[in-house]
């Protein structure tokens, strides 16, 4: 009875060694999937208040709203404001100074480097773009790539009186491989925005 038993264990461990030997397929895991983004159909308006000295184009499927809560409630010029684009999940930042004696544009352009060098720790290359338009507005377009919080900064300045400055930033963790397609849909409008921006007169 005992070598019955035994001839049957052992014929059922050959099977199952032939069996698994049979299949030799490698199991991968899945690749990573990402949600699917709908991108908003393009089209603009122009941005225009007596708040501020300046105009530009913006896509209608963003919202202007009105910085407030800087410095104990109080932006440092009411022409401080966000662009908010909910639809992808992103918000571009932007602040407004005057050029005086006591924030000269050298100090205004060294800021502005110096906050897009906050990111180099992170950033896997920083490309420096110079801007000049055909309404004769001057700055700097910083393309970032990397896992970092703003992929894109920009400056804006007439050299004289006004300085304009933006970021982008995703209001979520930020993974360039999520965020790819996105930030090229989002840098044209980046880009329509820097070639519309005039000081007013």
């Amino acid at each position: 009875m005992k070598t019955k038993n035994i001839i049957y264990y052992l014929s059922v461990f050959i099977v199952l060694i032939i069996v698994s030997c049979e299949n030799n397929e490698t199991i991968l895991p899945k690749p990573r999937m990402y949600p699917r983004v709908t991108y908003p159909e393009r089209s603009f308006s122009t941005f225009d208040t007596s708040i501020c000295n300046f105009n530009f184009r913006f896509p209608n499927y963003s919202k202007i709203v009105k910085d407030s809560f800087i410095f104990e409630g109080e932006p440092i010029h009411p022409c401080w404001f966000d662009i908010e684009i909910k639809d992808l999940n992103a918000t571009l930042h932007c602040s407004y100074y005057e050029i005086t004696k006591k924030k000269n544009l050298s100090d205004l352009i060294n800021d502005a480097f110096n906050i897009a060098g906050k990111h180099n720790i992170k950033a896997n290359y920083r490309k420096e773009t110079v801007i000049s338009n055909k309404s004769g507005v001057k700055g700097i377009l910083f393309d970032i790539e990397g896992p970092v919080a703003s992929p894109v900064q920009f400056y804006l300045t007439d050299e004289k009186l006004h300085f304009f400055r933006a970021s982008l930033y995703f209001n979520s963790k930020v993974n360039p491989d999520s965020t790819a397609h996105v930030l090229t849909f989002l840098k044209e409008d980046v880009d329509s925005l820097i070639s519309s921006f005039q000081w007013k007169k």
